[in-house]
């Protein structure tokens, strides 16, 4: 069970300043919730933030599965205290969630072995 839950209505995959950035949002005011992927364009490590730079950090990341309802991802429990204590992030980002696929496919290729693809 997550601890923090976002209803994502559309994600996006940006490249900007040599670094790649893949985001979920639930919309487009600066206050709606979040989640963000980011990592330099050759690879490295990747910082993961939720809705809040001070909600990130990196390599906070121990696993992040995709399926068919969206993102379960799993953190890191020695970097709770930088997620407000939370361990799980679920990511709800259906079919309809636009552009889905395009960072689904960046992640995989940003993620490596901590990214999963649920059937």
């Amino acid at each position: 069970m997550a601890d923090i839950v976002i209803r994502a209505a559309y994600a996006s995959v940006v490249e900007d300043e040599g670094q790649v950035f893949v985001g979920f949002a639930e919309g487009e005011a600066d206050d709606e919730a979040y989640v963000l992927f980011r990592q330099e364009e050759g690879g490295g490590p990747v910082w993961f933030e939720v809705t809040d730079e001070s909600f990130g950090a990196e390599e906070a990341l121990m696993s992040v599965t995709a399926g068919a309802a969206g993102l379960e991802i799993v953190l890191k429990p020695e970097l709770a205290g930088r997620f407000g204590w939370a361990s799980a992030v679920s990511v709800r980002a259906g079919a309809e969630c636009e552009g889905r696929a395009e960072a689904w496919e960046a992640l995989a290729a940003m993620l490596g072995p901590v990214w999963r693809l649920q059937d």
